[in-house]
């Protein structure tokens, strides 16, 4: 007769305590075995991280600098021969090295919040989990946060691959003096989030950027629930825990926080939809080799005045690799441009090339220079029901 379900517990619970099948007992001794040896050699790593970010402190430079976190990260991850994915080798030298990091000094970091909204999910790739975060309730409040010394990093969104350029962020760099200190770009992948079935939802709730990244679906969809615009997506969230007939467009993170049931997955209408999060603070950034400088202009406002400066980084070739608008407040026709561009600003080319600017224009602010990032995917596995 076959064994029931009711035999099968009722001899899980008669084993003793550490019991191991015989045909897999070999296997486990070795695994424990090497968990042992990797606990060993992670602690060895993490005092000599340790003895490093010391020896810089000493000479009067930063104990860690970001991009050189990442790249040593990066060539790790290269060098394996699987069957781990990158992207969890990645997850665990990321934690890694910001465990060693708060050994040695206390992180803070602030970030448009709630908790697990997709500024958060890219802090916590740039940072780990081993910093004190801190949300706050605009972007306006993070720039105010690093400038007023108290965190030494925000993480802040400055560009999405639908909606352009992040205004909130481009305006609070023309009124507070801080620098890009690194990057992240972070595919973003939105998820319809709610306690009720999707028959019941009758508003939807999430940031402006987020609901016209879902436009289209939307009206696909839902045509009948009334889009209503909030401070973050995991606000959103937060009000469709306690909203009946409520439902959010966030992170699937965030659903998982809240408690909502997933009733649509990657409803974006942009498929390679990706947000790129500027880094945020005091310092200046070594030379990588492969890095980006930001900058913003202003120009008189005549015929040719922006060809002027725009001629000025072809004569140098600079390949710039971003470049915005932005009017200035209280002046008619003036216009502030931002603008990226391959290298750094050590570089000779890159000398010569705001000196030049300096004759070209009204105002001129180098944002910072920083190692460019590579997308990355930080969505987790669907939620089992």
């Amino acid at each position: 007769m076959a064994r029931t379900s009711t035999d099968n517990r009722a001899s899980d619970k008669a084993r003793p305590a550490g019991f191991r099948p015989a045909s897999s007992s070999g296997y486990q001794g070795r695994i424990e075995q090497l968990d042992r040896q990797i606990v060993k050699l992670l602690n060895e790593r993490t005092e000599w991280a340790v003895k490093q970010a010391q020896a810089r402190q000493a000479a009067g430079e930063p104990a860690f600098l970001l991009g050189l976190e990442e790249e040593a990260i990066t060539r790790a991850v290269e060098s394996s021969k699987g069957p781990l994915p990158a992207k969890a080798l990645r997850a665990v030298l990321r934690e890694l090295i910001s465990g060693a990091r708060s050994l040695v000094e206390e992180l803070r970091v602030a970030f448009l919040g709630p908790l697990y909204s997709y500024s958060h999910l890219a802090a916590i790739h740039r940072f780990g989990q081993s910093v004190e975060f801190l949300p706050v309730g605009s972007i306006a409040a993070v720039f105010e946060e690093v400038y007023r010394g108290h965190c030494k990093f925000g993480i802040v969104p400055i560009e999405n691959s639908t909606d352009g350029r992040v205004a909130d962020t481009i305006d609070m760099f023309t009124r507070l003096p801080v620098r890009i200190c690194g990057e992240v770009e972070l595919e973003i992948h939105h998820a319809l989030l709610a306690k009720c079935p999707r028959a019941e939802v009758k508003e939807v709730y999430s940031r402006p950027q987020a609901l016209s990244q879902c436009r289209n679906w939307l009206a696909k969809h839902l045509p009948q629930a009334r889009p209503i615009e909030v401070t973050s997506t995991s606000t959103a969230a937060q009000l469709a825990q306690e909203k009946p007939g409520a439902a959010a467009i966030a992170s699937l993170q965030a659903g998982i926080h809240y408690g909502l049931n997933v009733l649509a997955e990657q409803i974006e209408d942009n498929p390679s939809n990706t947000t790129r999060f500027a880094v945020i603070g005091s310092h200046k950034h070594p030379r990588t080799g492969r890095d980006k400088t930001a900058m913003m202009f202003q120009v008189a406002h005549r015929p040719g005045g922006l060809a002027d400066a725009l001629n000025i980084f072809k004569r140098n070739r600079l390949n710039l690799t971003w470049i915005e608008s932005f009017p200035v407040p209280g002046e008619k026709g003036g216009y502030l441009f931002f603008v990226e561009m391959e290298g750094h600003e050590t570089d000779v080319r890159l000398r010569r090339t705001l000196a030049a600017l300096k004759n070209k224009t009204l105002r001129l602010e180098v944002l910072g220079s920083f190692p460019a990032a590579e997308p990355i995917d930080e969505t987790p596995p669907s939620p089992k029901p």
